[in-house]
Parts: C-alpha cells; sequence; structure tokens
C-alpha cells in the first residue's frame, strides 16, 4: 500500500481556521492551535445568539406593542386578550411594524380588541 502524506489537507484545514479567525485579538488569529479554540468558541456563540435573538426581537416587539397600546389606554395584556377573543391573528412582529408606521389601523386594532374584551367580561 502507498503512503499518504498529509501535509496539504493539513494545510487546507489550517488555512480555513485562520480565514475564519480573522479579526480575534493576540494569538487567536495567528496560530492554529489557539485560533482553532477561538474559532470553536465564537461558531458556538454564534449559534447560541442566533437563537437568542429571537426571543430578544419578541421583547423588542411586545415593548413596542404596549406603548402604542397604553397610548391607547390600554394595557398590552387586556389588548392581546382581547384580540384573541376577536378571533385576529396578527402577530406580534406585525403589530409592532403596524405601531409604529400605521398608527390608524393600530387604533382600529385596539378598538376591536376593547369591544371584545367588553363582550366576554
Amino acid at each position: 500500500m502507498s503512503r499518504v502524506k498529509r501535509g496539504v489537507t493539513a494545510r487546507r484545514r489550517h488555512k480555513k481556521v485562520l480565514k475564519l479567525t480573522k479579526g480575534h485579538r493576540a494569538t487567536k488569529h495567528s496560530l492554529y492551535r489557539r485560533a482553532h479554540e477561538s474559532m470553536m468558541k465564537s461558531l458556538n456563540y454564534a449559534y447560541r445568539d442566533r437563537r437568542d435573538r429571537k426571543g430578544q426581537l419578541r421583547g423588542l416587539w411586545i415593548a413596542r406593542i404596549n406603548a402604542a397600546a397604553r397610548q391607547e389606554g390600554i394595557p398590552y395584556s387586556v389588548f392581546m386578550d382581547g384580540l384573541n377573543k376577536a378571533g385576529v391573528e396578527i402577530d406580534r412582529k406585525m403589530l409592532a411594524d403596524m405601531a409604529v408606521r400605521d398608527p390608524g389601523a393600530f387604533s382600529k386594532l385596539v378598538e376591536i380588541a376593547r369591544k371584545a374584551s367588553a363582550q366576554h367580561s
């Protein structure tokens, strides 16, 4: 069986890791072993935080909806409960966008939510 020299694949793998760690501080972008550790951590953080970002955006949407609803004189929880009872199926992302870009339509939704929560009370 012929001998396999592994220099090319190792070089390619090392170059790939060093390319991914470009911009990291100290030896974490220049020495392979340190760079590999740094790369594994950074990819792990990126994976985790892509999921975390979804929760942060949901919090932002809720804060925006709450602010707009309170300007109309109704708290967030009552507003959302009224929408659910009225059968309005608009997600929080769209509601937050509507609150910022189209306050007229949002105030109509607030009225729908008020009527629905009053009927079920």
